[in-house]
């Protein structure tokens, strides 16, 4: 277990610089001036001047080699910078820099993404469990629609239908914006459906392999009640699937949904992400990506340990 974790930390960095490089060819590619947009600071050309020397936006060389020092904490640790891990000041927003605004929607979108993860397992897997007892039944046939609905429809198409039925005719939600918990109930279900349909697919196909297996069979020849059966040993290796699924579903939650965050007018990092690509504010982007990437990352190391834990033939390489 401790090879594995090690190994995987040795790889992030690695795998971060990739996610680095190719991000940052692919946004300076991108068309537009990030200190002239309509909606954004227009500063006289002599000021722009200085500004794309100051930031190195005059050489994508310069640019690269500075914010990755900045952004990665080298530059501090050598004594070139005053702080670690810098992301540096928002092209957009003036008189606000990268960190500041990760620090204000980063927490928002992992409540949400958090909320939306939990209703998204309980869901899934008690619809998975309960569809796999009685494969062809109604309450199978019922959660498997369940699930093709949650996993066809948009997000935008459910949340807007969760707002005008919850929100508009029957007033037990608020309609938008950010506060209590009442906030959360509605976008945190919508954000959590797609997710709870691929694990409720994930739990009845396992469930159902795992219930048709010779050692079920030995325990219910000794007489175990059918719910230890169930939920004690078939439940644990069915869940297999679904470990591997929750780390790149966990990195999406966490991080919020752009189109339910616009929905629910959630004040997330979702919306700075998609107005910093629009604005082409390359040092949001980059720091929004590597966050992202990061949060990625670790939830897979996370799903790899628990996977290893669960299934010890992993972690010895059988």
């Amino acid at each position: 277990m401790t090879a594995l974790i090690l190994r995987r930390l040795i790889q992030l960095p690695l795998i971060l610089l990739v996610i680095y490089t190719v991000t940052f060819v692919l946004a300076w590619l991108v068309p537009g001036d990030p200190l002239q947009q309509d909606e954004a600071r227009q500063p006289p050309e002599e000021i722009a001047r200085a500004m794309r020397e100051q930031y190195a936006l005059d050489s994508p060389w310069r640019f690269y080699w500075d914010y990755l020092g900045k952004a990665s904490g080298v530059s501090w640790l050598i004594g070139r910078h005053d702080r670690p891990l810098d992301f540096g000041p928002s092209l957009r927003h003036e008189n606000w820099t990268v960190n500041e605004i990760l620090r204000a929607s980063l927490p928002v979108s992992i409540t949400l993404g958090t909320a939306a993860l939990v209703l998204a397992v309980f869901i899934g897997v008690g619809a998975g469990v309960i569809g796999s007892v009685r494969p062809g039944g109604w309450l199978d046939v019922g959660s498997l629609l369940i699930a093709l609905i949650g996993i066809s429809l948009p997000t935008f198409v459910v949340g807007t239908a969760l707002l005008i039925v919850f929100a508009v005719w029957l007033p037990l939600a608020p309609i938008g914006g950010w506060g209590g918990w009442s906030h959360l109930i509605l976008p945190a279900l919508t954000l959590s459906l797609p997710f709870a349909a691929y694990i409720a697919r994930l739990t009845r196909f396992g469930m159902i392999e795992q219930l048709q297996a010779d050692y079920i069979r030995t325990a219910r020849a000794k007489g175990v009640r059918e719910w230890k059966v169930v939920l004690k040993h078939a439940l644990k290796n069915a869940c297999l699937p679904v470990l591997s699924y929750l780390g790149p579903a966990a990195a999406a939650a966490l991080t919020g949904s752009f189109v339910v965050e616009v929905v629910f007018a959630v004040p997330g990092i979702g919306v700075h992400f998609v107005d910093s690509v629009l604005s082409k504010d390359l040092t949001l982007m980059m720091g929004i990506v590597l966050v992202y990437s990061t949060m990625l990352i670790l939830f897979n190391l996370v799903v790899d340990v628990l996977y290893a834990w669960v299934d010890p033939r992993i972690e010895q390489g059988q």
